[in-house]
This record gives C-alpha cells, structure tokens and sequence, in this order.
C-alpha cells in the first residue's frame, strides 16, 4: 500500500513538472499485455513516452540505475501497442523523471531508445 502511494506521488510531481514545462498530458498509467507506461506526453509534434522512477534510499542504485534493458523493451512494447492504435506515426522519444530521497525530480530527455 505504501509502495502504490509513493508511487502515485512521484507520479503526480512528474506530472505536474511536464505540465509546467509546457507538456500536453495525454494518459497516465497506460496498461496493456505487453506493459505499462507511466505517462503519455505530447511535447511539440513529438510524442513523450515517460517512465517515472523513485528512490527512498539508494542501496541499490539510483532511480535512473532501476530503468533496466528488461524494462525498457517492457515500455516500448508497450508504446508499439500504443501507437498502432493512432492513425499516423508521430515523432516519438522514450524520457524519464526520476526522483530520488532529498534530491530535486529529475527531467531525462531521450532517456532511452526503441533500437527495434
């Protein structure tokens, strides 16, 4: 139960972070078989997928560090499914906001690549 409401915080400071940086929100929490991803942005004619990591305690890396090759392919499968469903391809970038304990969110442009 903790866990989910760090988890929707991060989130909501992500969120509220892009929105002031002139993002359109598109979805939040998109689910499908393939994976989730955490927020759909569109910024300019670009579409953002970004993936938003926390860290309370940084034992095992940083939040950037938890954003594994696994997860990656995870998160653009899921943005294949996505993007199959829009009448056109749009420009597309993979971005992270990452917050780690008593360190200000972090905005990581092209935090990763479709290399499919």
């Amino acid at each position: 139960m903790l866990k989910q409401l760090l988890g929707k915080f991060a989130e909501d400071r992500a969120e509220r972070m892009l929105a002031n940086a002139g993002l359109a929100i598109l979805h939040r929490n998109y689910r499908c078989r393939q994976g989730e991803i955490d927020l759909i942005a569109q910024d300019g004619d670009t579409l953002v997928f970004v993936e938003v990591r926390s860290r309370s305690r940084q034992d095992y890396g940083s939040a950037a560090d938890s954003i594994t090759p696994a997860k990656q392919r995870r998160i653009i499968a899921a943005a294949r499914h996505y993007l199959a469903g829009l009448p056109r391809l749009p420009a597309c970038r993979f971005d992270a906001v990452t917050l780690d304990e008593g360190r200000e969110p972090a905005w990581i442009k092209s935090a990763f690549e479709d290399m499919g």
